[in-house]
């Protein structure tokens, strides 16, 4: 059954839900930047009529969302964008969304495939001699690390991290880390079973050849051959 807003029932919200939106609101009305101060907690309590309790909750919401900088004996401050930290808050709930949905973990398989099909393609357009290098180097790494489950996991995510680094956008890089952090749990089984080590290798070899010659199409279609299998071993077991 879908849920439908005209028809659910209104959920009943805390004190310090509305006192968050309202900080949000004020700090976009008033054009604070980072390292601007807040008003002090007295005078939100005094300015919304409520109670320390809700604005405290309300600002370590904002904390944790990583909007906001509070420091003992000071004023909170408005946080400096940290794509870091907001990818690591979006990890903490997609890590329990993989654990107890096989359909999230699917679109998110999806999506890894689509995206990182584009970065190879897009290293292809634009790998150096010194890029192509050290991803040589990376995938010599991964050769010595069969023996070893995690560390090949390891080498395996720092291989395709490598690859999304050569787009020269950095937030290629950390959303390729963070995909593939976020799906790691579900990789370890595979690589622990006998021969598909090999296969993983062989699979990024003909990544790197198409990547390093320069030749586009062939890099995004090895990059979809290889996760496309990947993804069917880890939902199917074949």
């Amino acid at each position: 059954m879908t849920s439908d807003p005209r028809t659910d029932p209104i959920k009943k919200r805390k004190l310090a839900d509305d006192v968050q939106d309202r900080l949000l609101a004020f700090i976009a009305e008033e054009g604070l930047s980072p390292g601007d101060a807040l008003p002090s907690e007295r005078d939100l309590m005094v300015r919304h009529q409520v109670g320390r309790t809700a604005i405290r909750e309300a600002m370590q919401n904002l904390q944790r969302m990583g909007l906001i900088d509070i420091r003992h004996g000071e004023r909170p401050r408005v946080a400096a964008p940290d794509m870091v930290g907001i990818v690591d808050q979006l990890g903490q709930g997609m890590r329990h969304m993989l654990t107890h949905s096989a359909v999230t973990r699917a679109h998110l398989q999806d999506a890894r495939t689509t995206f990182e099909a584009e970065m190879a393609r897009i290293a292809a357009e634009r790998c150096t001699p010194a890029q192509a290098k050290l991803l040589r180097i990376l995938l010599d790494e991964h050769h010595q690390a069969q023996s070893d489950p995690v560390l090949f996991v390891k080498c395996d995510g720092a291989f395709h991290r490598a690859i999304s680094g050569i787009g020269g956008n950095p937030i290629y890089e950390l959303l390729s880390g963070s995909l593939f952090d976020w799906l790691s749990q579900f990789h370890v089984d595979m690589v622990r079973s006998p021969g598909l080590e090999l296969l993983t290798l062989g699979e990024h070899e003909a990544i790197l050849e198409a990547i390093s010659t320069g030749k586009a199409d062939a890099a995004k279609a090895a990059m979809v051959q290889h996760l496309t299998r990947a993804n069917r071993y880890r939902n199917n077991g074949t």
